[in-house]
């Protein structure tokens, strides 16, 4: 199963336990494949500089860099394609569509409304965390 995992999600998945960090470990132990772009890459680690983050990331004995390169060793980067204008009331969300494409995953997993919101974008379905790890779990 190929998944492109959305900004949120990583770091979620890096600073605290649940179903974010459970996908990031599905991906440690070869169950599902990460996609990523640079562009997703350079937005995680403005990220994960903010204020509201600091407390997490110093409690996780990582430097934000160590934390960006662990995610990097976990996926596979992929150059994203150009679409059209979807996501008009978030346009960085385009990106996350057009990494997903050309990455041919199977499901974008984000927490991000306007994501959620489409459900499937081209062939490609969106879910929640929660969901995503229902769906490693089952097999499907």
């Amino acid at each position: 199963m190929r998944l492109l995992l959305d900004t949120n999600v990583v770091a979620s998945g890096l600073l605290w336990n649940g179903a974010p960090a459970q996908l990031l470990e599905s991906a440690k132990n070869n169950l599902v494949e990460l996609c990523s772009s640079r562009i997703l890459l350079a937005e995680l680690a403005r990220i994960l500089r903010r204020d509201k983050f600091s407390k997490a990331v110093s409690a996780s004995d990582l430097t934000v860099d160590d934390l960006v390169l662990g995610y990097v060793e976990l996926v596979t980067l992929i150059t994203p394609l150009e679409i059209p204008p979807t996501i008009l009331a978030d346009p960085d969300d385009d990106h996350v569509l057009a990494c997903a494409i050309a990455a041919q995953a199977d499901y974008i997993v984000s927490g991000d409304r306007h994501l959620l919101a489409l459900e499937q974008f081209k062939n490609i379905t969106i879910v929640t965390a929660a969901r995503a790890v229902q769906l490693i779990n089952s097999g499907e």
